[in-house]
């Protein structure tokens, strides 16, 4: 499994994918943005290189999903919903620490997306806070 799981770094050519992957997305896992970013937003977004390193993840020479370490190490993930999640993120993850090695490493997640929060607690990672907001 781990030799068919790469990391790609995301070019111009990724922008569709991207788009689609973040329309496709779980609700429950969503905390990036409350509405869907048309998708110049997006390009605009993905062109202005937002993170320290942004990745395409690839299985078996398709794209599965994406995987990034934002400015401040946190890693943001998202899996396509035609593959296996648990078994591409944990080598997904891995991958990106190892091109970035670090202290420490932060993941922020929904309070609905409980997969999510398990797999993480399941792969060594423990959790630090809960976050509130209040709107206006």
């Amino acid at each position: 499994m781990n030799s068919n799981i790469k990391l790609k770094q995301v070019t111009k050519t990724d922008m569709l994918f991207l788009y689609d992957l973040l329309k496709n997305k779980d609700p429950n896992s969503n905390i990036s943005h409350k509405k869907m970013p048309s998708y110049d937003e997006h390009i605009k977004f993905v062109s202005s290189k937002p993170y320290t390193n942004w990745y395409v993840i690839e299985y078996d020479e398709k794209n599965a999903g994406a995987i990034y370490l934002s400015k401040l190490d946190e890693i943001g993930i998202s899996i396509g919903s035609d593959y296996e999640y648990e078994q591409i993120a944990k080598v997904a993850i891995k991958l990106l620490m190892e091109l970035n090695p670090r202290k420490r490493y932060l993941v922020n997640v929904s309070p609905k997306d409980i997969r999510t929060q398990e797999f993480l607690l399941k792969n060594g990672f423990s959790g630090l806070e809960y976050v509130y907001e209040m709107k206006k």
